[in-house]
Protein backbone atom coordinates (compact mmCIF):
# COMPACT_ATOMS: atom_id res chain seq x y z
CA UNK A 1 0.00 0.00 0.00
CA UNK A 2 1.17 3.14 -0.90
CA UNK A 3 1.80 5.96 1.69
CA UNK A 4 -0.14 8.78 0.57
CA UNK A 5 1.38 12.89 -0.47
CA UNK A 6 0.93 14.77 2.10
CA UNK A 7 -1.75 17.67 1.62
CA UNK A 8 -1.13 20.66 -0.45
CA UNK A 9 -1.87 24.04 1.39
CA UNK A 10 -4.64 25.52 0.47
CA UNK A 11 -3.55 27.97 -3.02
CA UNK A 12 -0.30 26.50 -3.19
CA UNK A 13 -0.09 25.57 -7.24
CA UNK A 14 -0.62 22.06 -8.96
CA UNK A 15 1.35 19.52 -10.79
CA UNK A 16 0.93 20.86 -14.07
CA UNK A 17 0.07 24.51 -14.00
CA UNK A 18 2.74 27.03 -14.43
CA UNK A 19 4.34 29.88 -11.73
CA UNK A 20 5.26 32.74 -14.09
CA UNK A 21 6.95 30.83 -17.10
CA UNK A 22 7.86 28.04 -15.36
CA UNK A 23 5.97 24.51 -15.46
CA UNK A 24 5.52 22.62 -12.18
CA UNK A 25 6.55 18.89 -12.42
CA UNK A 26 6.43 17.66 -8.59
CA UNK A 27 6.89 18.52 -5.37
CA UNK A 28 10.70 17.91 -4.24
CA UNK A 29 10.32 19.10 -0.73
CA UNK A 30 8.12 20.94 1.75
CA UNK A 31 9.08 22.69 4.96
CA UNK A 32 6.84 24.54 7.66
CA UNK A 33 6.93 27.59 5.54
CA UNK A 34 7.56 27.09 2.35
CA UNK A 35 7.27 24.03 -0.75
CA UNK A 36 9.70 23.35 -3.27
CA UNK A 37 8.97 22.33 -6.95
CA UNK A 38 10.84 20.81 -9.26
CA UNK A 39 10.29 22.42 -12.95
CA UNK A 40 10.64 23.55 -16.15
CA UNK A 41 12.38 26.21 -17.89
CA UNK A 42 11.06 26.80 -21.00
CA UNK A 43 13.08 29.90 -21.71
CA UNK A 44 16.29 27.66 -20.92
CA UNK A 45 15.40 24.33 -21.58
CA UNK A 46 16.72 23.11 -18.04
CA UNK A 47 15.05 21.84 -14.51
CA UNK A 48 15.46 23.98 -11.44
CA UNK A 49 14.03 24.21 -8.31
CA UNK A 50 11.24 26.41 -7.21
CA UNK A 51 10.80 27.26 -3.65
CA UNK A 52 7.67 29.08 -2.56
CA UNK A 53 6.56 30.27 0.48
CA UNK A 54 3.18 29.08 1.46
CA UNK A 55 0.38 31.71 0.65
CA UNK A 56 -0.84 31.59 4.85
CA UNK A 57 3.03 32.58 5.70
CA UNK A 58 2.43 35.36 3.49
CA UNK A 59 -0.75 36.36 4.70
CA UNK A 60 0.62 36.60 8.41
CA UNK A 61 1.81 40.07 8.32
CA UNK A 62 4.91 39.12 10.66
CA UNK A 63 5.74 35.93 9.05
CA UNK A 64 5.18 37.20 5.45
CA UNK A 65 7.39 40.40 5.96
CA UNK A 66 10.47 37.78 7.71
CA UNK A 67 10.34 35.22 4.51
CA UNK A 68 10.08 37.94 2.01
CA UNK A 69 12.99 39.85 3.60
CA UNK A 70 14.69 36.28 3.47
CA UNK A 71 14.02 35.82 -0.23
CA UNK A 72 15.37 39.53 -1.65
CA UNK A 73 18.59 38.58 0.35
CA UNK A 74 19.11 36.10 -1.02
CA UNK A 75 17.90 37.13 -4.48
CA UNK A 76 20.39 39.81 -3.77
CA UNK A 77 23.69 38.09 -3.61
CA UNK A 78 23.03 35.94 -7.00
CA UNK A 79 25.41 37.79 -9.02
CA UNK A 80 28.30 37.71 -6.56
CA UNK A 81 27.77 33.92 -5.30
CA UNK A 82 29.26 32.74 -8.46
CA UNK A 83 31.06 29.42 -6.99
CA UNK A 84 30.84 25.32 -8.08
CA UNK A 85 29.97 25.12 -4.73
CA UNK A 86 27.58 26.86 -3.91
CA UNK A 87 23.93 26.73 -6.04
CA UNK A 88 23.26 29.18 -8.40
CA UNK A 89 20.03 31.08 -8.36
CA UNK A 90 18.33 32.18 -11.73
CA UNK A 91 15.14 34.03 -10.69
CA UNK A 92 13.03 35.55 -8.02
CA UNK A 93 9.42 37.26 -7.85
CA UNK A 94 8.40 38.97 -4.45
CA UNK A 95 5.02 40.17 -4.74
CA UNK A 96 1.97 41.00 -2.14
CA UNK A 97 0.56 37.66 -2.95
CA UNK A 98 3.48 35.18 -4.27
CA UNK A 99 7.15 35.12 -3.59
CA UNK A 100 8.94 32.46 -4.64
CA UNK A 101 12.81 31.85 -6.10
CA UNK A 102 14.26 29.88 -8.95
CA UNK A 103 17.81 28.19 -8.37
CA UNK A 104 19.80 25.89 -10.06
CA UNK A 105 18.40 22.14 -9.53
CA UNK A 106 20.73 19.64 -7.39
CA UNK A 107 19.23 15.71 -7.74
CA UNK A 108 21.43 14.47 -5.17
CA UNK A 109 19.18 15.44 -1.82
CA UNK A 110 20.96 16.64 1.65
CA UNK A 111 23.23 15.97 3.80
CA UNK A 112 20.56 15.20 6.14
CA UNK A 113 20.68 11.57 5.02
CA UNK A 114 23.89 10.89 6.62
CA UNK A 115 23.66 12.48 9.98
CA UNK A 116 22.53 9.22 11.69
CA UNK A 117 23.45 5.92 11.27
CA UNK A 118 23.06 3.52 9.43
CA UNK A 119 23.52 6.49 7.02
CA UNK A 120 26.98 7.57 8.02
CA UNK A 121 29.86 8.22 5.55
CA UNK A 122 33.60 7.09 5.12
CA UNK A 123 35.50 9.56 6.94
CA UNK A 124 37.56 10.33 3.98
CA UNK A 125 34.28 11.17 2.07
CA UNK A 126 33.07 13.43 5.37
CA UNK A 127 36.35 15.49 4.82
CA UNK A 128 36.74 15.99 1.25
CA UNK A 129 32.86 17.16 1.50
CA UNK A 130 34.36 19.61 4.58
CA UNK A 131 37.02 20.88 2.83
CA UNK A 132 34.79 21.80 -0.36
CA UNK A 133 32.52 23.83 2.11
CA UNK A 134 35.12 25.62 3.52
CA UNK A 135 36.48 26.52 0.02
CA UNK A 136 32.97 27.60 -1.16
CA UNK A 137 32.55 29.72 2.36
CA UNK A 138 35.93 31.05 2.36
CA UNK A 139 35.22 32.65 -1.46
CA UNK A 140 31.94 33.95 0.23
CA UNK A 141 33.81 35.25 3.07
CA UNK A 142 35.92 37.48 0.83
CA UNK A 143 32.75 39.12 -0.35
CA UNK A 144 32.24 39.83 3.20
CA UNK A 145 28.87 37.39 2.91
CA UNK A 146 28.60 35.20 6.43
CA UNK A 147 25.89 32.68 5.93
CA UNK A 148 24.93 32.31 9.22
CA UNK A 149 21.94 28.82 8.80
CA UNK A 150 24.93 26.33 8.40
CA UNK A 151 23.62 23.00 8.35
CA UNK A 152 23.16 19.42 6.89
CA UNK A 153 19.82 20.50 5.11
CA UNK A 154 21.57 23.60 3.28
CA UNK A 155 24.19 20.89 1.88
CA UNK A 156 23.57 19.50 -1.47
CA UNK A 157 24.87 16.59 -3.16
CA UNK A 158 24.73 16.61 -7.10
CA UNK A 159 24.04 12.65 -8.98
CA UNK A 160 27.48 12.72 -9.44
CA UNK A 161 28.69 13.23 -5.27
CA UNK A 162 29.40 16.99 -5.69
CA UNK A 163 28.64 19.48 -2.87
CA UNK A 164 26.70 22.75 -3.26
CA UNK A 165 26.04 25.04 -0.42
CA UNK A 166 21.96 26.33 -0.44
CA UNK A 167 19.88 28.88 1.41
CA UNK A 168 21.68 32.42 2.06
CA UNK A 169 18.20 33.99 3.07
CA UNK A 170 19.82 34.39 6.47
CA UNK A 171 23.10 36.05 4.91
CA UNK A 172 25.26 39.15 6.77
CA UNK A 173 26.51 41.14 3.76
CA UNK A 174 28.80 43.61 5.31
CA UNK A 175 28.89 45.92 1.88
CA UNK A 176 25.11 46.26 1.98
CA UNK A 177 23.93 48.70 3.64
CA UNK A 178 19.85 47.63 4.13
CA UNK A 179 18.67 46.38 7.17
CA UNK A 180 19.64 42.70 7.65
CA UNK A 181 17.28 39.97 8.24
CA UNK A 182 17.61 38.89 11.79
CA UNK A 183 16.00 36.29 13.90
CA UNK A 184 16.75 33.51 11.84
CA UNK A 185 18.94 29.82 12.27
CA UNK A 186 18.71 26.90 13.36
CA UNK A 187 20.14 26.70 17.20
CA UNK A 188 21.25 22.98 16.99
CA UNK A 189 24.42 24.50 15.02
CA UNK A 190 23.95 28.04 16.02
CA UNK A 191 27.43 29.82 17.83
CA UNK A 192 27.46 30.96 21.70
CA UNK A 193 27.83 34.23 19.45
CA UNK A 194 24.09 33.33 17.44
CA UNK A 195 22.41 32.42 20.40
CA UNK A 196 23.55 35.47 22.39
CA UNK A 197 22.76 37.95 19.47
CA UNK A 198 26.06 39.35 19.08
CA UNK A 199 27.56 41.21 16.30
CA UNK A 200 28.87 38.40 14.03
CA UNK A 201 31.54 37.57 11.43
CA UNK A 202 32.43 34.19 9.49
CA UNK A 203 33.37 32.73 12.63
CA UNK A 204 30.16 31.74 13.18
CA UNK A 205 29.91 30.01 9.87
CA UNK A 206 33.09 27.84 11.07
CA UNK A 207 31.66 27.10 14.48
CA UNK A 208 28.34 25.57 12.32
CA UNK A 209 30.39 23.77 9.94
CA UNK A 210 32.07 22.14 13.43
CA UNK A 211 28.62 20.96 14.29
CA UNK A 212 27.91 20.04 10.81
CA UNK A 213 31.13 17.93 11.03
CA UNK A 214 31.01 16.43 14.05
CA UNK A 215 27.35 15.08 13.40
CA UNK A 216 28.72 13.81 10.44
CA UNK A 217 31.58 11.83 11.97
CA UNK A 218 29.63 10.91 15.26
CA UNK A 219 25.93 10.14 13.59
CA UNK A 220 25.26 12.49 16.59
CA UNK A 221 24.76 16.25 17.76
CA UNK A 222 27.04 17.61 20.02
CA UNK A 223 24.19 18.76 22.36
CA UNK A 224 21.46 16.56 23.52
CA UNK A 225 18.48 19.17 24.94
CA UNK A 226 14.99 18.26 25.50
CA UNK A 227 14.10 22.41 24.97
CA UNK A 228 15.53 24.93 23.69
CA UNK A 229 16.68 26.74 26.88
CA UNK A 230 18.91 23.74 27.47
CA UNK A 231 20.43 23.61 24.43
CA UNK A 232 21.18 27.65 24.60
CA UNK A 233 23.15 26.78 27.88
CA UNK A 234 25.27 23.99 26.23
CA UNK A 235 26.22 25.59 23.42
CA UNK A 236 27.43 28.41 26.06
CA UNK A 237 28.83 26.89 28.54
CA UNK A 238 29.45 22.75 28.20
CA UNK A 239 32.13 21.11 26.41
CA UNK A 240 30.58 18.58 24.13
CA UNK A 241 32.88 14.64 24.33
CA UNK A 242 34.89 14.52 21.21
CA UNK A 243 33.20 12.64 17.76
CA UNK A 244 35.43 9.64 18.18
CA UNK A 245 33.63 8.70 22.32
CA UNK A 246 30.37 7.96 19.55
CA UNK A 247 32.64 6.89 16.43
CA UNK A 248 35.62 4.98 17.75
CA UNK A 249 38.53 4.80 15.60
CA UNK A 250 38.18 7.89 14.52
CA UNK A 251 41.29 9.84 14.11
CA UNK A 252 42.82 12.11 16.56
CA UNK A 253 43.65 14.86 14.25
CA UNK A 254 39.75 14.73 13.43
CA UNK A 255 38.99 15.44 17.03
CA UNK A 256 41.04 18.43 17.24
CA UNK A 257 40.07 20.17 13.83
CA UNK A 258 36.51 19.94 15.11
CA UNK A 259 37.31 20.87 18.81
CA UNK A 260 39.36 24.06 17.37
CA UNK A 261 36.07 24.93 15.07
CA UNK A 262 33.67 24.58 18.09
CA UNK A 263 35.54 26.39 20.62
CA UNK A 264 33.37 28.67 22.23
CA UNK A 265 35.77 31.95 22.42
CA UNK A 266 36.31 33.03 19.04
CA UNK A 267 40.07 33.95 19.96
CA UNK A 268 40.68 30.28 20.18
CA UNK A 269 38.16 29.23 17.26
CA UNK A 270 39.56 29.08 13.90
CA UNK A 271 40.22 32.55 12.91
CA UNK A 272 40.13 32.18 9.24
CA UNK A 273 38.41 29.91 6.71
CA UNK A 274 42.06 29.25 5.69
CA UNK A 275 43.21 27.53 8.79
CA UNK A 276 40.38 25.62 8.59
CA UNK A 277 41.05 24.15 5.00
CA UNK A 278 44.57 23.44 6.04
CA UNK A 279 44.08 21.55 8.90
CA UNK A 280 41.16 18.99 7.09
CA UNK A 281 44.02 19.17 3.95
CA UNK A 282 46.31 17.43 6.64
CA UNK A 283 43.48 15.09 7.59
CA UNK A 284 43.83 14.05 3.37
CA UNK A 285 47.32 13.43 4.30
CA UNK A 286 46.75 10.53 7.50
CA UNK A 287 47.25 7.39 6.12
CA UNK A 288 44.39 5.82 7.42
CA UNK A 289 41.97 9.00 5.24
CA UNK A 290 42.66 7.91 2.00
CA UNK A 291 40.69 10.31 -0.54
CA UNK A 292 38.73 8.72 -2.85
CA UNK A 293 39.96 7.59 -6.42
CA UNK A 294 37.91 9.62 -8.73
CA UNK A 295 38.80 12.77 -6.37
CA UNK A 296 42.27 12.01 -7.00
CA UNK A 297 43.55 14.08 -4.38
CA UNK A 298 42.16 17.30 -5.08
CA UNK A 299 42.00 18.59 -1.81
CA UNK A 300 45.75 17.61 -1.48
CA UNK A 301 46.66 19.05 -5.11
CA UNK A 302 45.01 22.25 -4.04
CA UNK A 303 46.97 22.80 -0.78
CA UNK A 304 50.10 22.60 -2.82
CA UNK A 305 49.33 24.74 -5.88
CA UNK A 306 48.45 27.39 -4.38
CA UNK A 307 51.77 27.49 -2.70
CA UNK A 308 53.39 27.76 -6.24
CA UNK A 309 54.01 30.95 -8.15
CA UNK A 310 52.77 29.44 -11.39
CA UNK A 311 49.53 29.83 -10.14
CA UNK A 312 49.49 32.86 -7.70
CA UNK A 313 46.87 34.80 -9.96
CA UNK A 314 44.38 31.75 -10.11
CA UNK A 315 41.20 32.43 -7.93
CA UNK A 316 40.44 30.02 -5.25
CA UNK A 317 37.35 28.67 -8.42
CA UNK A 318 39.65 28.55 -10.81
CA UNK A 319 42.87 26.53 -8.73
CA UNK A 320 39.81 24.11 -7.11
CA UNK A 321 38.96 23.46 -11.06
CA UNK A 322 42.93 22.60 -11.58
CA UNK A 323 42.99 20.55 -8.92
CA UNK A 324 41.00 17.97 -10.14
CA UNK A 325 42.61 17.79 -13.45
CA UNK A 326 46.70 18.20 -12.59
CA UNK A 327 48.19 14.81 -11.80
CA UNK A 328 51.71 14.64 -9.55
CA UNK A 329 54.03 12.30 -10.71
CA UNK A 330 57.69 11.94 -9.08
CA UNK A 331 60.58 11.02 -10.81
CA UNK A 332 64.22 9.86 -10.52
CA UNK A 333 67.00 12.55 -10.85
CA UNK A 334 68.17 11.53 -14.92
CA UNK A 335 64.60 11.42 -16.45
CA UNK A 336 64.68 12.99 -19.89
CA UNK A 337 61.14 14.43 -19.43
CA UNK A 338 61.06 16.00 -23.01
CA UNK A 339 63.13 15.44 -26.25
CA UNK A 340 63.79 18.06 -28.80
CA UNK A 341 61.70 17.67 -31.65
CA UNK A 342 59.91 14.91 -30.38
CA UNK A 343 55.58 15.76 -30.01
CA UNK A 344 54.05 16.77 -26.92
CA UNK A 345 51.08 18.49 -25.30
CA UNK A 346 51.79 18.45 -21.32
CA UNK A 347 52.87 21.40 -19.16
CA UNK A 348 54.84 20.60 -15.67
CA UNK A 349 54.56 22.65 -13.18
CA UNK A 350 57.44 21.83 -10.54
CA UNK A 351 56.62 21.69 -6.87
CA UNK A 352 60.02 20.27 -5.32
CA UNK A 353 63.62 19.58 -7.45
CA UNK A 354 65.35 21.23 -9.99
CA UNK A 355 64.97 20.59 -14.01
CA UNK A 356 67.41 21.16 -17.04
CA UNK A 357 66.73 22.93 -20.40
CA UNK A 358 69.12 21.99 -22.61
CA UNK A 359 69.73 22.45 -26.22
CA UNK A 360 72.35 21.00 -28.12
CA UNK A 361 73.92 19.50 -25.42
CA UNK A 362 74.33 22.82 -23.37
CA UNK A 363 72.13 24.35 -20.48
CA UNK A 364 69.80 27.09 -21.44
CA UNK A 365 67.75 27.44 -18.27
CA UNK A 366 67.83 25.62 -14.68
CA UNK A 367 63.94 25.28 -13.34
CA UNK A 368 63.00 25.30 -9.61
CA UNK A 369 59.91 25.09 -7.83
CA UNK A 370 57.26 26.74 -9.19
CA UNK A 371 58.42 27.02 -12.53
CA UNK A 372 56.88 25.49 -15.56
CA UNK A 373 58.17 23.57 -19.05
CA UNK A 374 56.14 22.90 -21.73
CA UNK A 375 53.87 25.70 -22.16
CA UNK A 376 54.75 26.39 -25.63
CA UNK A 377 53.49 23.02 -26.83
CA UNK A 378 49.95 23.71 -25.33
CA UNK A 379 50.13 27.22 -27.00
CA UNK A 380 51.38 25.76 -30.45
CA UNK A 381 48.71 25.21 -32.88
CA UNK A 382 47.96 21.20 -33.20
CA UNK A 383 49.99 20.36 -35.89
CA UNK A 384 53.13 21.88 -34.39
CA UNK A 385 53.51 20.60 -31.00
CA UNK A 386 56.97 19.87 -31.37
CA UNK A 387 59.26 20.49 -27.96
CA UNK A 388 61.88 22.97 -28.81
CA UNK A 389 64.41 21.51 -26.03
CA UNK A 390 65.78 18.88 -23.70
CA UNK A 391 63.73 18.79 -20.15
CA UNK A 392 65.69 16.41 -17.80
CA UNK A 393 65.02 16.34 -14.09
CA UNK A 394 68.57 17.26 -12.10
CA UNK A 395 67.43 15.93 -9.09
CA UNK A 396 64.74 13.79 -7.65
CA UNK A 397 61.59 16.06 -8.42
CA UNK A 398 57.81 15.84 -8.15
CA UNK A 399 55.57 18.09 -10.51
CA UNK A 400 52.69 18.47 -11.66
CA UNK A 401 51.66 17.01 -15.03
CA UNK A 402 48.80 18.96 -17.15
CA UNK A 403 47.62 17.85 -20.54
CA UNK A 404 47.29 20.68 -22.95
CA UNK A 405 43.51 19.00 -23.92
CA UNK A 406 42.37 19.38 -20.32
CA UNK A 407 43.05 23.26 -20.36
CA UNK A 408 41.91 23.85 -23.56
CA UNK A 409 38.56 21.73 -22.37
CA UNK A 410 38.41 23.79 -19.04
CA UNK A 411 36.07 26.51 -18.14
CA UNK A 412 36.62 29.92 -19.97
CA UNK A 413 38.02 31.85 -16.74
CA UNK A 414 40.31 28.46 -16.20
CA UNK A 415 41.90 28.60 -19.27
CA UNK A 416 42.46 32.41 -19.70
CA UNK A 417 44.03 32.33 -16.58
CA UNK A 418 46.48 29.88 -18.00
CA UNK A 419 47.36 31.60 -21.04
CA UNK A 420 47.83 35.12 -19.07
CA UNK A 421 50.41 32.87 -16.91
CA UNK A 422 52.26 31.39 -19.87
CA UNK A 423 52.56 35.14 -21.19
CA UNK A 424 53.94 36.02 -18.35
CA UNK A 425 56.66 33.23 -18.01
CA UNK A 426 57.18 33.77 -21.67
CA UNK A 427 57.62 38.17 -20.90
CA UNK A 428 60.20 37.06 -17.97
CA UNK A 429 62.27 34.74 -20.09
CA UNK A 430 62.54 37.06 -22.68
CA UNK A 431 63.42 39.87 -20.68
CA UNK A 432 66.14 37.09 -18.99
CA UNK A 433 67.58 36.35 -22.72
CA UNK A 434 67.75 39.79 -23.75
CA UNK A 435 70.12 40.84 -20.44
CA UNK A 436 72.07 37.60 -21.34
CA UNK A 437 72.61 38.77 -25.43
CA UNK A 438 73.60 42.15 -23.79
CA UNK A 439 75.75 40.64 -21.49
CA UNK A 440 77.20 38.91 -24.06
CA UNK A 441 77.80 41.72 -26.39
CA UNK A 442 79.39 43.66 -23.68
CA UNK A 443 81.88 40.95 -22.85
CA UNK A 444 82.98 40.66 -26.97
CA UNK A 445 83.58 44.89 -26.63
Amino acid sequence: MQTPAPPTPPDVPAPGSSLGRYQLRRIIGRGSTSTVWLAWDPQTQREVAIKCIDPDVLNDHARGRLHRNLLINEASLADKLQHPHIVAIHDAVVTGDQAYIVMEYVAGGTLEAHVQRPGLLPVERIVELMFKCTRALDYACQLGITHRDIKPANILLTRDGELKLTDFGAALFTANERTQVEGVGSPAYMSPQQVREMPLNHQTDIYSLGVVLYQLLAGELPFQASNKYSLVYQIIHVEPPPPSVHRPGLPPALDAVVARAMQKDIALRYATWAEFTHDLAQAFRNRRLKPREDESGAAEHFRLLRTLAFFNDFSDVELWEVAHFARQERVAAGTLLMKDGEQGDRLYVLVEGELAVCKSGRTLNILTSGECCGEMSVIARRDRKLRANDVQANTDSLLFAIDGERIRRASETCRMRFYEAFLQVLAARLSSANIRLADSWGGGE
